[in-house]
């Protein structure tokens, strides 16, 4: 049996809550792309390369509540972060192609983030 496309996107975001990043690149399609309100990247390399700065400073992550259709999920999450930043609320509309993440859209408020 296979595994529905909410848990592996689930599965995903708590690999990024324990920090392994062999288990994400496991669920990445290689011709992943990732689009934030604050970049858009293709490819599995450079997914992750985004993703292993983010994981120095993230606390936790907690999915809130994850829904799916097709070969579609969504997942409502929280990122806990140190310093100013604080909680993100974040939602991800995840794509799959034969079974791996081929694309991830987030959504978020990225004021926080931006350097004056």
């Amino acid at each position: 049996m296979t595994q529905s496309n909410a848990a592996s996107a689930e599965a995903y975001y708590k690999a990024m809550n324990d920090k392994d990043v062999s288990a994400m690149a496991r669920r990445l399609h290689p011709d992943v792309r990732l689009i934030t309100p604050m970049e858009d990247l293709t490819g599995k390399d450079a997914v992750l390369e985004a993703a292993k700065k983010l994981l120095s400073f993230i606390q936790s992550v907690e999915v809130q509540a994850k829904f799916e259709s097709e070969n579609q999920a969504m997942l409502a999450y929280n990122m806990h972060f140190a310093g100013p930043v604080g909680l993100c609320r974040a939602a991800a509309l995840i794509t799959f192609k034969d079974g791996l993440i081929v694309r991830n859209e987030l959504f978020f408020d990225a004021s926080p983030f931006k350097q004056n």
